[in-house]
């Protein structure tokens, strides 16, 4: 077996939540020991929707599930936990027990909403209302009414890889001889989604320029840029530079407007778009997905193909490079999940693995 980059590592996680526990994966699937310290009721994540059954059943969520592979779980009331929180390279919580937290020995990593100071300190947090703040959602969605508003848990797994390449390199640093004091570090979820907007806050900064929305499938400064439909599937198109619009043109048979010199630039065809968006969707429903896609790739122009839900775990690339894998539930049931996403090719990563059930390492702690 090739070595893992993290083994030896040990990542004791207290608090379970979505943030910590998507830190904690990206450790436990490069090798690190990594404990779930759970209540009697266990974390929190147990019980999010949805569920691998009819039922509500806490080893059945299918979050819990993806969060959770090659992990241990360790019921925090049968045994010492001060002394296995004062074991760990790595402690992760949310900054709420500085009690719980004071044993940790090396790096503590509080991944919350907002962090523990500034304007902020005391929202309620939310998915949707870190995007907001953040300015993401301004510009999504038609002109008319309230922005679009995605959907599930991004903004905390975006905390958690932050929280990761901190708190990595601390523990690094750590077992390199270059920290030799315990190190609290704290991210907020908020602040690690300014990622998504940065360009545009900087933008409208320096030039007083105010974002607005110009509906679906539009994205300034870049035209065309969303997802289209083909006549066989989806497909997503990114063209910017004019080589790319030439080209592009080429493809769907529109050459007739690489004569036009407005339309050179991105935000030139953008001022267009009325003019351009009906024969750019009349062209692209008269061919599939895929083979536009396989020609874009020829012709260097950035185009996806934008598979649906039920052709998710078929497509060739995902499945050429394992992006999906299995995780194995306590009762022997199997859920596909996304493999961890980045790779390390001489110390390779898990590729999905078992799911502890509530306190099954208990014993080896006690």
């Amino acid at each position: 077996m090739q070595p893992q980059a993290l083994a030896g590592i040990r990542v004791v996680d207290i608090i379970g939540t979505i943030s910590t526990s998507y830190c904690a994966k990206l450790c436990a699937d490069y090798g690190a020991d990594v404990i779930n310290l759970e209540p009697d009721e266990g974390f929190a994540t147990r019980r999010l929707d949805d569920f691998l059954t009819d039922a509500v059943r806490p080893e059945k969520s299918a979050m819990h599930a993806y969060l959770n592979t090659n992990k241990k779980s360790v019921q925090i009331s049968r045994v010492d936990a001060q002394a296995l929180i004062a074991s760990a390279d790595l402690l992760l919580d949310d900054g709420s027990d500085d009690e719980s937290a004071a044993a940790c020995m090396a790096v503590r990593s509080s991944i919350c909403w907002y962090g523990k100071s500034g304007p902020y300190a005391d929202f309620v947090g939310s998915d949707a209302q870190c995007f907001a703040l953040n300015g993401m959602l301004r510009g999504i969605g038609p002109v008319e009414g309230p922005p679009l508003i995605p959907t599930g848990y991004q903004a905390q797994v975006v905390g958690g890889l932050t929280a990761f390449i901190g708190s990595l390199t601390q523990v690094l640093a750590g077992e390199l001889g270059n920290r030799t004091e315990p190190v609290h570090l704290e991210t907020s979820i908020h602040e690690s989604c300014l990622c998504f907007t940065d360009v545009g806050v900087v933008s409208s900064y320096n030039l007083g320029i105010e974002g607005y929305r110009m509906g679906l499938n539009r994205f300034p400064p870049t035209y065309p840029l969303g997802v289209f439909p083909c006549k066989d599937g989806w497909l997503g198109v990114t063209v910017l530079t004019p080589g790319q619009w030439h080209a592009f043109c080429e493809l769907l048979d529109m050459n007739e407007f690489t004569e036009i010199a407005l339309f050179e630039t991105s935000v030139g065809r953008l001022e267009a778009v009325d003019i351009l968006e009906p024969v750019i969707r009349e062209r692209l429903l008269e061919h599939s997905a895929e083979d536009l896609f396989y020609r874009g790739q020829e012709a260097t122009i950035p185009l996806a193909r934008v598979p649906t839900m039920e052709e998710l775990f078929e497509v060739d690339q995902f499945v050429e490079r394992r992006a999906m894998s299995q995780a194995t539930l306590a009762d022997g049931s199997q859920l596909t999940v996304p493999s961890v996403p980045f790779r390390l090719y001489e110390t390779p990563p898990h590729f999905g693995g078992k799911v502890a059930g509530l306190g099954e390492h208990t014993g080896e702690f006690a």
